[in-house]
């Protein structure tokens, strides 16, 4: 882990996320440091694993103590080859094949499931990069010739500001030093290993640094969410959102003939995704600094405030909760997570920010800090609504896909929804776009059912949400942009103009067209101005035209054109 910084809706932030293929239910694991004064002996640390229902762990180092205790224990291992033994790794088969000999083969008895090869080599050690990837192969060439590249995959966890843009996810990219010479030859090498891409996450460090970030969002509890406009989708948790940040950031690196098979992967019911996480339960960095300096600053008190024992509980218990549903992400809601959870032990040995110290679930001698419990299979956290509020809507999820989002649809008309606004002509016919409609038609059958559980789901193509969406058309309250004839034609013209040169679909108002006559301004204006409005979301702002259009609540009609 460490502690790297980037922007995220002025946030910084730290994700580790990996693709594979795989069929199993999630799983969440423990990473096991051991840069703590009086740690238990590696035999204990095994029965304390075993005791809490904790059925993998990630070991920063290959050490041989542990190693040997976690044999015949059913737990789950990874290996990691540390920074320092990069160039090594990366420069001959000999050095990986002797690592592999020593740190995985002489430990036949433990199930080793996959090596991490460096550890944020783009942020801890830049001067690396070059040799990442060889070494990666290498390890992975030496693996095979051990017979263990199925049993075994190599890895890489890789720090959050490898991303230059995160937020909205829809706009994620890898940095360009390593976007096409680094990442797109490391992820096609995942692709074909059948092996994962790790990114480390750690949201406290976002809210730290700038704590106007909603602690709520971070912690996975009732908050009013964060739209992104690129896609349309609302992410209420950090965690979904800088999971699909990835996703994004992955499928822009690929070639054509990359994309499309990528594409098929993560799109698959098989695809999945790991996660490295967690939560300090002690602030040490903002509670030093602001005692040193007597800093009596809002955003160092709120951020002192967040790092408490009950905080890293509700983030971590949220997250297990999460993992173990199978739920997925708006992104990609057939998605599976597996992951680790930052740490098993604090670690007071730690140098350099000492917040990294204090996300331990156990004190050095296994009484816990706070209880979470790894065995709770029960449903995810719902989707966060806002504090005191109980209405809910169905939205449909845009990255289904048109196909997907119109057989639902169908489906939702066909049972029990009520479908006639968005009929050609009626109140809520525009926007006129699948998603559009797929939302008003699923809304209206979940209503009708009761907001009952499972009455928002249409196979994963639609979710609940508990703030009105931005732009969804009420039938009961639809609303309607109309012309001001007050203002003269002149000025009707040059507003005609505007909206029918952005964006506004004017061609009803051309000569042979539905809405051709009457043929005046008046009339013509309105309909631009009325389709500019829908499709801008119905705002005050989008029916304005510099006081030439105002809003109405009754549909008007024009000789025979009904809006």
């Amino acid at each position: 882990m460490a502690l790297t910084h980037l922007l995220l809706v002025g946030a910084a932030a730290l994700l580790s996320l990996a693709f594979f293929s795989g069929s199993e239910a999630g799983e969440v694991g423990v990473c096991y440091g051991m840069m703590g004064t009086d740690l238990m002996q590696p035999p204990a640390v095994v029965q304390l694993l075993k005791s809490n229902g904790i059925t993998m762990v990630h070991l920063y180092a290959a050490d041989p103590g542990a190693l040997s205790a976690l044999a015949n224990s059913g737990i789950k291992v990874q290996v990691s080859l540390p920074n320092e033994h990069l160039a090594d790794a990366a420069g001959g088969m000999a050095y990986a094949v002797q690592w592999v000999q020593d740190n995985v083969k002489a430990y036949p008895n433990t199930a080793i499931k996959s090596v991490a090869v460096g550890n944020e080599v783009f942020h801890q050690a830049p001067a690396l990069t070059s040799t990442l990837l060889p070494a990666m192969q290498n390890i992975q060439a030496a693996l095979a010739s051990a017979g263990l590249a199925d049993a075994v995959k190599v890895i890489t966890p890789i720090a959050m500001d490898a991303l230059k843009v995160s937020f909205p996810p829809s706009a994620a990219e890898f940095q360009d030093n390593i976007a096409q010479s680094v990442m797109r030859p490391m992820i096609d090498f995942l692709d074909r290993t059948g092996s994962q891409l790790t990114f480390n996450y750690y949201p406290y460090i976002a809210y730290r640094d700038n704590p106007e970030i909603d602690l709520e969002y971070v912690l996975f509890q009732p908050n009013s969410g964060q739209l992104d406009t690129g896609n349309g989708l609302m992410y209420y948790n950090m965690f979904d959102a800088m999971v699909d940040a990835v996703f994004h950031a992955a499928e822009k690196v690929s070639g054509p003939g990359e994309h499309a098979r990528r594409r098929r992967m993560l799109d698959s019911g098989s695809s999945g995704g790991w996660v490295e996480t967690g939560f300090p339960h002690t602030g040490g960095h903002v509670a030093a600094a602001a005692a040193a300096s007597h800093d009596d600053d809002v955003g160092a008190q709120k951020s002192v405030a967040a790092a408490t024992a009950e905080n890293a509980r509700i983030y971590n218990s949220n997250l297990l909760s999460k993992v173990l549903s199978g739920v997925g992400t708006p992104y990609k809601p057939d998605l599976d997570l597996s992951g680790y959870i930052f740490s098993l032990f604090n670690e007071d040995q730690k140098t350099g920010d000492d917040d990294e110290r204090n996300f331990g679930l156990f004190y050095p001698d296994g009484t816990p800090v706070y209880k979470v419990d790894f065995t709770n299979h029960g449903p995810s956290p719902p989707t966060p609504s806002p504090a005191g509020g109980a209405s809910s809507w169905c939205v449909a999820n845009a990255a289904v896909g048109d196909t997907r989002l119109q057989a639902a649809l169908d489906y939702a008309c066909s049972n029990g929804a009520d479908c006639s606004a968005i009929q050609p002509g009626k109140a809520c016919y525009q926007p006129n776009t699948v998603v559009a409609h797929a939302s008003y038609a699923f809304d209206s059958y979940y209503q009708r059912n009761g907001r009952a559980g499972g009455t928002c789901d249409f196979s994963g193509a639609a979710s609940i949400v508990y703030q009105k969406p931005t732009g969804t058309c009420d039938a009961s309250a639809a609303s309607w942009c109309v012309a001001n004839a007050a203002v003269g034609d002149a000025r009707l013209q040059k507003a005609l103009d505007y909206a029918c040169s952005n964006g506004a679909d004017c061609s009803g108002i051309q000569a042979g067209g539905r809405c051709f006559d009457p043929n005046t301004k008046v009339a013509h204006a309105s309909y631009a101005f009325n389709s500019y409005y829908q499709k801008n979301g119905r705002t005050d702002q989008s029916c304005d035209f510099g006081g030439c259009g105002s809003v109405v609540h009754k549909q008007p009609s024009f000789g025979n054109c009904v809006l």
